[in-house]
């Protein structure tokens, strides 16, 4: 909720307020942009350890920063930025599919695993297994072209739409895609381990 609340309902909020007290819409966007920031080094300090995701945060922060100080001063490149993030996240994930190990499965790890070294002595383990490596590989490809997608409609509604108007949709589509694209893996992921177990049990048998 509160991650909602930060990149979502406070910079519309925020927007929205500074504009009534007239504020540029270039002014009020950067001032809202402020929340996602504060998400971000919010979830960094919890944390309190840098491990694959948080040094993914980190970079995509410090990246947010810097093209916000020191881009463009339009409100189209404010938003174009916003955009382009996203979809940079997905070339890293798709640039990833050429290393040893995609990044969903750091991703996997974090997230399906309680951090203990037993659980993720196990969640490594599983990489020596081909359908696992395959299901790794299927998801980070479909974020990666997910992400790529979206920042492109994100980006092309920058330049069709109204600041006011984008101020809305994008946070909304930013969310419902990773919402669907967080349903879509919990639902292959277990239909895919099911196959493994039905395929481990047919060998056992």
């Amino acid at each position: 909720m509160l991650t909602i609340a930060l990149n979502v309902v406070a910079p519309i909020i925020t927007y929205n307020a500074l504009r009534d007290q007239g504020w540029s819409e270039f002014a009020a966007l950067l001032a809202g942009g402020a929340w996602p920031v504060l998400d971000s080094a919010v979830h960094l300090v919890w944390r309190r350890r840098l491990d694959e995701f948080a040094v993914v945060t980190l970079v995509f922060l410090v990246i947010t920063a810097v093209v916000s100080l020191i881009g463009s001063h339009s409100t189209q490149a404010l938003l174009v930025k916003d955009s382009a993030i996203s979809g940079l996240f997905g070339l890293l994930c798709l640039a990833t599919l050429v290393a040893p190990r995609p990044l969903m499965f750091y991703f996997g790890r974090k997230f399906a695993t309680d951090g203990t070294a037993a659980s993720t002595a196990w969640w490594n383990g599983m990489w020596q297994y081909e359908g696992f490596r395959n299901t790794t590989r299927t998801m980070t490809t479909v974020w990666g072209v997910a992400y790529c997608l979206e920042a492109a409609v994100r980006i092309a509604l920058a330049y069709v739409l109204t600041t006011d108007t984008v101020v809305v949709l994008s946070p909304i589509l930013m969310y419902g895609v990773l919402g669907a694209l967080i349903l879509w893996t919990t639902m292959y992921g277990k239909r895919s381990r099911r196959r493994g177990e039905e395929r481990a049990a047919a060998a056992a048998g």
